[in-house]
């Protein structure tokens, strides 16, 4: 079997399905669970939308756009409070239009898709404070397991 990279996924049929690998879109995208709904772009895009891009070092991510600028996007992953800047028209590769959770299909047009992307991401410095808290929580209970 040949090795098919997304970009020509996407070239030939126009829309890519998969599941991701990876926890950086929690609580949005469970790893191995859901599947991801990734279609060709057309122009740019907008603040919100989640980008399939390829990085420099040819890492395939998924992360939220939280401001589009006139030549780069700052990106993010839901779960992840350290942005990501640089990220170019030339590395998008395509968009999520859509997530398959437990056989439903969420359009990210859908209403609850909708507030969900706006509370988490319209309070990103409150989330970011939460993210950091948690994990610190989580690194003080595996030290303590490991004491024990």
């Amino acid at each position: 079997m040949s090795n098919i990279t997304f970009e020509e996924i996407i070239r030939r049929e126009g829309r890519l399905v998969y599941t991701n690998v990876g926890d950086s879109m929690l609580p949005l995208i469970r790893q191995g669970r859901d599947l991801l709904v990734i279609e060709k772009t057309s122009g740019r895009l907008k603040k919100y939308d989640v980008p399939l891009y390829k990085r420099d070092s040819g890492q395939y991510v998924l992360h939220r756009i939280l401001k589009v600028r006139q030549e780069d996007y700052v990106i993010c992953g839901d779960n992840r409070w350290r942005r990501e800047y640089g990220i170019t028209d030339r590395h998008i590769i395509g968009v999520l239009t859509a997530v398959v959770r437990d056989g439903r299909e969420i359009s990210v047009t859908d209403w609850r898709y909708r507030v969900y992307v706006h509370v988490w991401c319209d309070f990103f410095p409150l989330r970011a404070l939460v993210l950091i808290f948690l994990r610190g929580l989580r690194r003080l209970k595996r030290r303590k397991r490991r004491k024990s």
